[in-house]
């Protein structure tokens, strides 16, 4: 067609401001896929987004120079997918990003030293976050260089074993402006160093001391903070009621308080700990001392409080009815394997809190129909309940869950006798995003139909070893939830591929677990891979029918893939290689393959450059080269090594008999 005359063509974008075009970007699909295309289109929108990006997730460390001089406006980087980040790779960040990187994650990395992290923090002026979690090399050394960073308030140590009191002196000095600071299993830390963090960082609000080998000496210190709002004491086994009772004052400002696994502090210390502490909103007592009505009495001055974790711990009846008269303002309650839970006592507890959101009931093996008709009466606003292995709960109790709850998003029935009336009823549970139904034996494709038809926002579905599931009953799902992201149909042995085509239309899907499916073959999996793109995770061990030409497809269209379990398959050397093309593939299981030779094996493993973690037979560790091991263990990846032998399947009865047995 001709042009007229006089008519200019002129593109849309091009009177739209850089800034108009921004906000565009901000609203579009967390998929990184979608960025790319959009960068793909132009040169103009190429340059845009690349503006545009302010956090930036790289798969490889190698790539680090080209990455960074494309995005000159980073202001937070995450290297957890990089395992292996040196001192030149610190440079080379500290010197094109300098002023302008606020955060770095550094929580998966290794091979870097003092050296790497002193340039960081004194070309980064900006930074004011840094996660070195799990650095278990790093030392003191490591620490003073950490204390360059000025303008530093988040700092996470989590497991850097060899840092000393004397490192995190450096760092109390240095990072005055430290807001939160996570120590957790910091075993060379004590008293010393907790003190002077306290002393120097005023500013503190959270606290994670967490394992640390401290007395009650440091604790004077910590509550005299201001401004500590989050204080977690997790395992900290030398703090007792006698160190708690000396203190003449608690913390005024603390709004969370976990003192789980602290066996050796009771009501007694708590009280003490918490006499101030009147804005207290949430506390965790997990598998600590037990649960009596001395413990409820300490806590009828925390007026605020909204939620407590007992998790583990022996309940009484006195204790749960004291804890329901006291703390009104509940709104989460844990009791997941507490011993001594029953009807009296939890009725006790719920009938006073309509406005429960969240409750945990695993494993509390004693109540019946009469908690459930309790909690479902008295908590009709529930927004999450977790209620696996309740075993005495007969079929017609989990109908009044879908009578009463309508808010709830989080349902976990997990080894219960729910059967199809029950599900029936849950599915009026519209705004569900997760259910899971897991060891669910009398559950049909009937139930699963109405939990297709209504519950539309469907996020995770959780269906393991649920042997009366076929394909009709996916197909449902797949139809009436296509924001799915994650469904788990391990040993749900009548599966076929029919159920991986009808759900390779839920093109969110990041989570596939098939495990002991035997009549899924390539052909299914070939419609996973060109239809979810997003898939990041996938356990197909025990199918038998999967060999090669499965992983063809999967290497082609999944190049988001993370993690894939092949063990007990039928992919040979050819398979396995071909996965070399997925660059974001970090973790493999690849257990008894038949068709696996160590030639094979070792070109695999040389070719997939983003390994960081694989499993392996024993058998393999000496048909292999030790310098590919060293070549690759460089290169960030660690090995697990398996003995384990070739073991039938039972049947789902035999085996949940056989896992009660155990319990």
């Amino acid at each position: 067609m001709k042009r007229q005359k006089g008519v200019v063509d002129e593109n849309i974008f091009d009177v739209l401001t850089e800034e108009i075009v921004f906000t565009i970007l901000d609203f579009l699909d967390p998929n990184p896929l979608d960025k790319k295309s959009f960068s793909l289109a132009c040169k103009a929108f190429y340059g845009i987004e690349s503006r545009h990006r302010k956090a930036l997730k790289p798969l490889r460390s190698e790539h680090l120079i080209t990455v960074l001089k494309r995005y000159p406006h980073l202001e937070h980087l995450d290297l957890s997918l990089c395992p292996r980040i040196t001192d030149n790779s610190l440079t080379i960040i500290s010197v094109l990003c300098k002023s302008t990187l606020r955060s770095i994650d550094l929580s998966q990395s290794r091979f870097f030293s003092h050296v790497g992290l002193w340039n960081l923090a004194t070309n980064c002026s900006g930074l004011v976050e840094i996660d070195l979690s799990n650095a278990t090399e790093l030392r003191d050394t490591g620490a003073a260089a950490i204390a360059e960073a000025k303008n530093l308030e988040r700092l996470w140590l989590a497991r850097c074993k060899l840092i000393t009191d004397m490192g995190i002196g450096c760092i109390a000095v240095g990072c005055k402006k430290l807001r939160s600071i996570s120590l957790k299993w910091c075993l060379g830390v004590g008293d010393l160093g907790v003190g002077l963090i306290a002393l120097k960082c005023k500013q503190i609000r959270h606290l994670d001391l967490s394992y640390l080998p401290i007395t009650n000496k440091c604790l004077p210190c910590i509550l005299q903070l201001q401004y500590l709002e989050d204080l977690i004491l997790v395992g900290c086994f030398s703090i007792d009621d006698d160190s708690l009772v000396a203190l003449k004052q608690g913390c005024k400002s603390l709004k969370k308080l976990d003192m789980s696994s602290c066996q050796n502090v009771s009501h007694v210390g708590l009280s003490s700990l918490t006499s101030d502490a009147r804005s207290l909103q949430q506390l965790a007592l997990a598998y600590g001392s037990p649960v009596t009505h001395a413990l409820a009495d300490s806590l009828q001055d925390l007026s605020m409080l909204q939620s407590i974790k007992l998790d583990g711990c022996v309940v009484t009846y006195a204790g749960l009815k004291g804890i329901g008269n006291w703390c009104a303002s509940l709104r989460e309650v844990s009791l997941s394997k507490c011993s001594g839970v029953t009807d009296e006592g939890l009725s006790s507890l719920v009938m006073k809190h309509r406005d429960l959101r969240k409750l945990d009931v695993t494993c509390c093996r004693k109540i019946t129909q009469v908690s459930i008709a309790y909690i479902t009466n008295s908590c009709p606003a529930l927004t999450s309940l977790k209620m696996e292995s309740c075993t005495l709960v007969p079929s017609e109790a989990f109908v009044l869950i879908g009578q009463r709850c309508l808010c709830l998003e989080e349902l976990d029935l997990t080894d219960n006798e729910i059967d199809d009336e029950g599900l029936k009823s849950i599915s009026r549970c519209v705004k569900l995003t997760s259910l899971k139904l897991g060891i669910c034996l009398n559950i049909t494709d009937e139930g699963l139909g109405h939990v297709g038809m209504c519950c539309s926002k469907l996020i995770e579905l959780d269906l393991y070893r649920c042997v009366g599931i076929t394909d009709s009953g996916i197909l449902a799902i797949a139809r009436g939830c296509p924001g799915l992201e994650m469904i788990n149909l391990a040993y749900c042995k009548d599966i076929t591929d029919s159920s991986l085509i009808s759900l390779s239309k839920c093109s969110r899907l990041n989570t596939f677990e098939s495990r002991g499916c035997p009549s899924i073959t390539s052909l299914g999996l070939a419609a996973i891979a060109v239809g979810c793109k997003q898939l990041a995770k996938l356990d197909i061990k025990k199918c038998h029918n999967i060999n090669d030409a499965g992983m063809i497809p999967l290497a082609h269209f999944s190049q988001n893939l993370r993690q894939i379990n092949l063990s007990y398959s039928s992919v040979t050397d050819v398979g396995l290689l071909s996965l070399a093309s997925i660059s974001c593939l970090q973790g493999m299981t690849i257990l008894h393959l038949k068709g696996l030779t160590a030639s094979g094996l070792a070109a695999a493993l040389l070719a997939c450059g983003g390994l960081t973690k694989v499993k392996l037979q024993a058998s393999f560790k000496s048909l292999l080269p030790q310098p590919l091991f060293e070549h690759l263990e460089a290169r960030g990846c660690m090995f697990q090594w398996r003995d384990k032998v070739f073991q039938a399947e039972l049947d789902p009865i035999c085996w949940k008999l056989q896992l009660e047995d155990m319990q």
